[in-house]
């Protein structure tokens, strides 16, 4: 009887499965394709994409419905969260190439990508998944810093009586969550981070929640909803300003929404039968409502509570008054819930250059040598110098770029904007088109392509007025490493 061949490739567990029928044992312990059993299902699922969309994002939702008013505001996320779950539907049918149930699995986004599309689409599809998951790493620990100092912030300003402005420096909690994250960043891959994702979403829920009920607690106080159905009105700002502003909101609520650059590498945790792509189907219509509604009451609860004033990001704009101690909470779940976000947006990042480099140096100790080490009472973990070493440097990297553009706001838009059309929606829809060979000119090709296009322009609008955010931010009284609140 054969056994199965493994290759020295430690990251991607593969090996040469050459096992007839009757071995079970092995068949219990791996699935067809040879890698180890599969066991996500679509709770695990829901926890992965929630962990990744409600994210830092939410918090500037009431801003980005500011600029929009009543009207446009909830009609734009809506449309958004339609435009999500669509192109998420058509990603989940192309995990497997050719059968939905028995075709070759696609492990990456890229690899759906090649499959599909092939040429140069390929590397275009990587460079900006993998640009873009950076930019969302610089994100969050953006958005983590702020979270801890306004906590720091709090107490010092009730521990004074409100005498001391408290004005700290941001690169001290930059580096904080910097180290944080090189420890968990250990974690070899997703099907190992499952527990980190639920306690996340748990967090996310929480501090979403606090957004919420601060908001309708200010709304009960006042008597009364602030805002206007156009948004921001002219003379608060100018009307060029209300333009940029309007399309940076447009990034704001994409950067919201978006998690479809690891929705691949989610769906490939998933057990089978039934199809993941079903499963996945499932768990994108779960996530995607419950967002939307999270989204909702939060971004307009808290437009209503600051009207034209609402700020960039929502628990900052409830000061440091009481009950100072709730908003702690909610910072501190911002905190933990970036902790585990940040390492669900890199794992494909993180996989893909140890991919490449297994390939590159197959034979070098350093790349594909794991030490076992015993932790006591705890577990056994398996140490790779080369993960260490490489993960370790993209933490520190994400860091000091972080320290150097403490621009959240402008950097969720442009994020958003960078990402929104290729990735969520372009490749999705040509991907689709080829594998259901949907012919050329026909009414369903010519609706995917107007949803391509919309978006298309969507996104440039988002961009152009994201880009004008940051250039207005360099112009204020800004030096590298030294921004404080």
């Amino acid at each position: 009887m054969a056994e199965p061949v493994f290759t020295k490739n430690h990251n991607q567990q593969a090996f040469d499965y050459s096992i007839d029928v009757q071995s079970q044992g092995s068949l219990k312990c791996f699935d067809n394709d040879g890698r180890p059993k599969r066991a996500g299902n679509v709770w695990t699922a829901s926890a992965h994409i929630i962990t990744a969309v409600i994210g830092s994002g939410v918090l500037s939702l009431a801003w980005a419905i500011a600029q929009l008013g009543w009207i446009a505001g909830p009609t734009i996320m809506f449309l958004f969260a339609f435009v999500i779950y669509y192109t998420s539907s058509l990603l989940a049918d192309c995990y497997r190439t050719g059968d939905s149930v028995t075709g070759k699995r696609n492990y990456t986004y890229m690899d759906a990508v090649r499959s599909n599309l092939g040429g140069v689409k390929v590397k275009c599809c990587g460079l900006i998944q993998y640009i873009n998951i950076f930019g969302v790493a610089i994100g969050y620990t953006i958005a983590a810093s702020i979270s801890m100092m306004a906590i720091k912030r709090s107490n010092c300003f009730h521990q004074s009586g409100g005498k001391n402005p408290c004005h700290i420096s941001s690169n001290p909690y930059m580096i904080a969550f910097g180290v944080t994250e090189i420890i968990f960043s250990q974690i070899p891959d997703f099907d190992q981070i499952w527990w980190l994702s639920i306690v996340a979403a748990a967090m996310s829920f929480t501090y979403s929640s606090i957004g919420l009920s601060l908001g309708v607690a200010k709304v009960a106080e006042t008597e009364k909803f602030m805002g206007s159905f156009t948004g921001i009105s002219i003379g608060t700002v100018t009307q060029t300003q209300k333009i940029w502003r309007s399309f940076q909101a447009l990034g704001d609520i994409a950067f919201a929404y978006s998690y479809s650059i690891i929705l691949i590498e989610i769906q490939d945790t998933i057990k089978s039968p039934p199809s993941e792509a079903k499963t996945m189907k499932k768990a994108t219509l779960f996530s995607t409502a419950i967002t939307t509604t999270f989204y909702m009451l939060c971004g307009c609860m808290g437009y209503a509570a600051f009207g034209d004033g609402a700020p960039g990001n929502l628990l900052t704009g409830f000061g440091f008054y009481n009950p100072y101690w709730l908003l702690d909470i909610a910072n501190a779940a911002i905190v933990i819930h970036l902790v585990g976000a940040y390492q669900v947006y890199c794992q494909p990042l993180y996989a893909f250059v140890e991919k490449w480099a297994g390939q590159r140096w197959p034979d070098t100790d350093f790349v594909t040598k794991e030490i076992k080490l015993s932790i006591p009472g705890i577990c056994s973990y398996k140490l790779n110098m080369f993960r260490l070493v490489w993960r370790s440097t993209f933490v520190i990297l994400t860091t000091i770029i972080s320290m150097l553009l403490p621009f959240f706001n402008d950097i969720v838009g442009i994020l958003g904007a960078f990402g929104f059309w290729p990735l969520t929606v372009y490749f999705p829809v040509e991907m689709y088109i080829k594998q259901k060979k949907i012919t050329k000119w026909s009414t369903r090709w010519v609706c995917l392509q107007i949803l391509s296009i919309a978006c298309l322009i969507v996104s440039i609008a988002a961009a152009a007025g994201s880009i004008a955010g940051v250039v207005l931010d360099l112009k204020k009284v800004y030096k590298p490493f030294k921004t404080s609140y």
